[in-house]
């Protein structure tokens, strides 16, 4: 008899864990479909910013020095804050700074809207920065948090968002502000403010699992590396960064120049190439993460990089149809090193989530901006063919990878 009435009471028991564990991972996902939405939105309103250069130049009279000024306002805030922000929350969580940090992005692209006078441009362009620098890091954290172990996934799943935000934006733009008169920026709001009551529902998941993840975090041990080893890993990651997004920028700013130059292409065919090109990276970027947990990160890293070399090597040397392809073929194994580039150096130096992403997504940004500033310059003296020669042997550095030590975590 005992053990018939425990049997049903054993039952009884199960059936709630059960459903709990389920309900958590719905939790999960949810959480790392939110982070990456937001991402979407995030990306999407700061690249209505270069999309409406050509307005506000002939609205203010800018020249191109001005409009250079309002993007390294952009660009500083947006990159420069990102590690104090991320090293800051790493010590002292502040689940809530989300949505605040969107607050800014808000007051930003409203003041775009309605400004009149270059000062306030540049203030509005710095606002929108300073909502990027505060949104990377602690979004990242939160797919790190959600990822149920899978970390090359959830910061793939982050990072995929901010690329279609990216591509939507000058699209967006084009539909709703162009034609229509700068005030028409203020529509952009509207995508802010969705944004905020997103990162709300995300702040309070944050907060009621934080001292879950910094219990996981505090039982997890780093790679038994020197302090000097250490440092030497994250300066090859950062050569690494320097050579993927140097050479995407070559792609991303001047593509369009390149092909018409060469091909004698219409602006409109050649902007199809360019969709080509962000099709594959948005989906490199997305199976590089996955591919990372399955195979090791290191390797991923080896074959991104160093693996796109030949196709970049052959690029500027090759007819119309195999320049599409090869377009293609970079984009798609160029990408898929991002993901595994920040979640190696999260598990270099675990315990620091957010200051890891700030790093690195300011880098992205920094090292962005800068190169197509140079580039444009080359250009002007050497012309845009020359770029691509020059920019081809970049990804040569990926030979830097055999410095990274082997620090995956067996499971």
């Amino acid at each position: 008899m005992p053990s018939t009435a425990s049997s049903p009471a054993a039952a009884a028991a199960a059936a709630p864990a059960s459903h709990h564990s389920g309900h958590a991972q719905e939790i999960v996902l949810r959480m790392l479909g939110a982070v990456a939405f937001v991402h979407l939105l995030n990306d999407l309103i700061q690249s209505v910013l270069p999309a409406v250069y050509p307005m506000l130049k002939t609205e203010f009279g800018l020249s191109f020095t001005q409009i250079g000024l309002i993007t390294l306002t952009f660009q500083c805030t947006a990159s420069l804050l990102q590690p104090w922000i991320g090293l800051y929350t790493d010590r002292h969580p502040k689940p809530y700074l989300l949505p605040i940090g969107m607050c800014f992005t808000l007051a930003g692209i409203g003041m775009l809207a309605s400004v009149h006078s270059f000062p306030m441009l540049l203030l509005s362009a710095g606002m929108i920065g300073v909502g990027s620098s505060t949104f990377h890091p602690e979004a990242s954290r939160v797919a790190r948090m959600a990822s149920g172990g899978r970390y090359g996934l959830a910061q793939a799943m982050f990072q995929v968002g901010g690329n279609a935000g990216s591509a939507l934006g000058p699209l967006m733009a084009a539909l709703i502000i162009i034609g229509h008169g700068r005030g028409h920026i203020g529509w952009f709001m509207l995508f802010a403010v969705l944004a905020i009551c997103v990162l709300y529902t995300v702040s309070r998941w944050y907060a009621g699992h934080l001292t879950l993840f910094k219990l996981k975090t505090g039982q997890r041990h780093g790679p038994q590396l020197s302090r000097g080893r250490v440092l030497g890993s994250l300066a090859v990651l950062a050569m690494l960064v320097f050579s993927k997004f140097i050479y995407m920028s070559s792609l991303t700013s001047y593509y369009t120049f390149y092909l018409i130059d060469k091909f004698g292409l219409q602006v409109s065919t050649a902007q199809m190439y360019l969709f080509l090109f962000l099709a594959a990276v948005t989906a490199g970027t997305f199976f590089g993460g996955p591919i990372g947990d399955r195979i090791g990160r290191k390797r991923v890293i080896w074959i991104s990089i160093l693996g796109a070399a030949p196709f970049t090597l052959m690029m500027p040397y090759v007819s119309l149809f195999w320049t599409g392809v090869l377009t293609v073929v970079i984009g798609f194994v160029i990408a898929s090193a991002f993901s595994a580039i920040v979640v190696y150096a999260q598990e270099l130096v675990p315990g620091n989530v957010g200051m890891i992403a700030g790093i690195f997504f300011g880098l992205m940004f920094g090292i962005g901006g800068l190169g197509a500033a140079g580039m444009g310059h080359i250009a002007d003296i050497a012309g845009i063919a020359y770029v691509y020669k020059l920019c081809s042997f970049l990804p040569l550095l990926g030979m830097l990878t055999i410095l990274l030590p082997d620090i995956e975590i067996k499971k």
